[in-house]
């Protein structure tokens, strides 16, 4: 019963399909994972941790419902179920033990030490690679396609008249929601921000040569002639610390709390049996 939730729980974790679809090196690697985690969860569950650990039963119902709606129907529910040699009865079960050993692991990892604000300044300092942001741009622009040269030289004329009509933002972002053919038009022509090679090479160099505020010659890419129009220039450098705090306190938080949980299963005993 234990196998067969086992690898039904970890076919859709790791392959996102049931497990009578997987192919022979997907069902080879997946009984390799059920075998090891089997053994681990044997010993979490024999540890003194594990003892005072209730599930409450809304907690298991939405779990078991969980696992439920994966499924397009009760049928195909019922029958994945049958071919891990599971019924409704024995998965509740199955899922039980899977709430105990996370209960278990969340205890373990909540004992972790906290980190602290000096924690996250000292690794800010140790990894500026992480944190250097490169040069960057919010832009727009307008697009116009064609597919001969009669419509290549009207699009170029119609360009040359926007670049000249639509100097401020406001007014760009009209003549993109009016003129461009490309789907940004719903937003005013917003590329957003935009870092190096993230532009058809034609585009580059002159969307990173404009001023703020500054609209580009007519360019030509693969796709069309475009203007483009730099709203802000965002410099390269160190973001500041206080900006990347919180993300690096809760990267370094995980990282202990992980390391928490496998110091703690390495020092369990092997030898012991679920309880």
């Amino acid at each position: 019963m234990l196998q067969g939730y086992l690898e039904l729980k970890l076919s859709w974790q790791l392959f996102q399909k049931a497990p009578e679809t997987l192919s022979p090196p997907e069902r080879n690697r997946l009984l390799e994972v059920a075998t090891r985690q089997n053994t681990i969860e044997q010993r979490i569950l024999a540890s003194a941790e594990a003892a005072t650990v209730v599930v409450p039963a809304t907690t298991l119902a939405q779990r078991v419902a969980e696992v439920r709606q994966r499924y397009p129907s009760d049928d195909d529910f019922s029958h994945d179920l049958e071919r891990s040699g599971l019924n409704e009865t024995t998965l509740g079960e199955a899922v039980e033990r899977d709430l105990r050993v996370e209960s278990v692991l969340e205890k373990v990892a909540s004992a972790s030490e906290p980190v602290s604000a000096v924690d996250a300044e000292i690794y800010y300092r140790l990894h500026p690679d992480a944190f250097d942001r490169p040069e960057a741009r919010q832009l727009r622009h307008i697009l116009i396609t064609f597919d001969n040269d009669k419509e290549k030289a009207k699009a170029l004329t119609q360009l040359e008249s926007l670049r000249s009509t639509a100097k401020n933002a406001q007014n760009f972002a009209a003549a993109a929601a009016r003129h461009s053919q490309c789907p940004t038009a719903m937003e005013g022509g917003k590329l957003g921000v935009v870092k190096r090679r993230q532009l058809y090479a034609e585009l580059e160099p002159a969307a990173f040569a404009l001023a703020e505020g500054e609209i580009s010659p007519v360019l030509q890419s693969p796709i069309g002639l475009h203007i483009v129009r730099c709203d802000e220039i965002l410099p390269s450098g160190m973001l500041p610390f206080a900006d990347v705090r919180e993300r690096i306190v809760e990267h370094l938080t995980d990282k202990r709390r992980s390391q928490a949980q496998k110091d703690w299963i390495k020092a369990l005993p092997p030898t012991a049996h679920a309880r």
